[in-house]
Parts: C-alpha cells; sequence; structure tokens
C-alpha cells in the first residue's frame, strides 16, 4: 500500500513544465512499455494533496488493486491502483500493472442521534473553576500549579505554552458517583508565529482562537474534583 501512495504522489501532480520531470519519476513504477505519462497528454495541471493508502482488494497472489485517497481543491477522490507483487532473492518487489483510475470518494457518514446523558448541574457548577484552572496550566505548562488541580500521584504533560487558555464554554458532567467521565469544550488562543532575519519562528501575541473537546475523568476528594485523566472527547459536546 505505501508503494501505491509513493506512486499516487507522481502521478496525481503534474503540469506541462513538468512533463519531462514527471515521466522519469513514474518510470520507477511502471511496468516495461507502458506509457511514460500514463494517460496524460501533456497538458492542464493537477495537484494532489494528503495522499493515504485506504484499501486494498487482492484479486490473487500476485495481484491487487490498491485504493488511495487524495485531496484535490476542496474535493476528496479516490485513485485506484493495480499491483503487481515478486517476492525473490531480492526481496519484495512491487510494479504498477495497469491504468490507474480515479474515482469520488464516499461521502460522509450519517451521524445517528444520541440521548443527551443526564447532567448534574451542581457538579458542573463545582467543576468549572476547578476545570478553568486546569486547563489555564495544562496550557501554560506551569507544573507546580498544575498538580493543584490533578490526583495525587498523577502526573499529566501540558502544553508549555504553545496555546493560552481563553474560556471553558462547556462542561457536560453526567449523573454519578466520586468518580466521573465528563465533557469539556475549551477555547485555546493560538499564537502567531514570526520569522526572525535568522530563520527561526518565535511567538507573538496571538488573536487566533481554535475550540476543542476533551473528555475528563475527574475525582471528588473532600469538597473538591481533581483530574485524572484528559483524552480527546469523541463526539461532539456542548
Amino acid at each position: 500500500m505505501a508503494f501505491a501512495a509513493q506512486f499516487a504522489g507522481v502521478y496525481l501532480n503534474f503540469s506541462p513544465e513538468d512533463a519531462v520531470s514527471r515521466s522519469g519519476k513514474l518510470a520507477a513504477f511502471m511496468a516495461d512499455g507502458m506509457d511514460q505519462q500514463l494517460g496524460w497528454d501533456g497538458n492542464g495541471k493537477l495537484g494532489a494533496v494528503a495522499i493515504q493508502p485506504y484499501d486494498i482488494e487482492v484479486t490473487d497472489d500476485a495481484n491487487a488493486i490498491v485504493t488511495v485517497a487524495f485531496q484535490t481543491g476542496s474535493r476528496r477522490l479516490h485513485l485506484s491502483v493495480p499491483i503487481y507483487y515478486s517476492g525473490d532473492a531480492d526481496g519484495n518487489r512491487f510494479v504498477v500493472s495497469g491504468w490507474p483510475a480515479i474515482l469520488p470518494a464516499p461521502g460522509p457518514a450519517d451521524l445517528p442521534q444520541v440521548a443527551e446523558p443526564e447532567s448534574d448541574d451542581a457538579a458542573a457548577t463545582e467543576l468549572k473553576p476547578q476545570l478553568e484552572g486546569f486547563f489555564r496550566n495544562y496550557a501554560s505548562g506551569n507544573g507546580a500549579e498544575l498538580q493543584r488541580y490533578v490526583t495525587a500521584g498523577t502526573s499529566l504533560p501540558s502544553f508549555a505554552g504553545a496555546f493560552t487558555f481563553a474560556e471553558l464554554k462547556s462542561v457536560v458532567v453526567p449523573v454519578g458517583g466520586a468518580t466521573r467521565e465528563i465533557q469539556a469544550v475549551v477555547v485555546w488562543v493560538l499564537p502567531d508565529a514570526v520569522a526572525t532575519d535568522a530563520g527561526a519562528a518565535v511567538a507573538s501575541t496571538g488573536t487566533g482562537r481554535l475550540q476543542q473537546a476533551y473528555r475528563l475523568t475527574v475525582v471528588k476528594q473532600g469538597d473538591k474534583w481533581y483530574v485524572d485523566d484528559i483524552r480527546g472527547a469523541g463526539r461532539a459536546v456542548g
């Protein structure tokens, strides 16, 4: 599948100015006697990014059709690539054995509705100031302050200043006991990267904002809640 993805990176990017270079690069993937441009007449342009192996259909011990996903402009598409495999004393070898085909990519899946969990509003009110302090220090990387908001014995990595905490937009706290799995939507301030004369990038005061959703395990000890773990939230919340 990696061979097909490498091939796709050459095959799907072309312009008249690069025709000679492209044919030379394609030769490393193609069987002898195949069209040097694999069907392109030398006119027009195509550019592809986000090229990734997607699927493989094995037809026999030596042949397969590999599907590669890619993006061109605002469109997601697939490229079907027939591949022949040969294993010998020189190792595993592959070659493009026929004409590739560009196909439409499937549309987004239909996301079914799920019932909202019963919310514990009192616990959410208790948690909000704790979570604000946690996320503020989680962003800044102040380890000593961050430990005030996590359970004893827990050590969590931080962003170490890569972002700045802007706001806790929402908290969803299901009904439960002293240990809960909650979801929080946080807004980060993004730093602007400024190139210096030496070519390095330094952070300046940022104005861009990015909303993110997290799933946290929190534990109530005494009259306070503490964070025990943090992960991506999964389904949309808030």
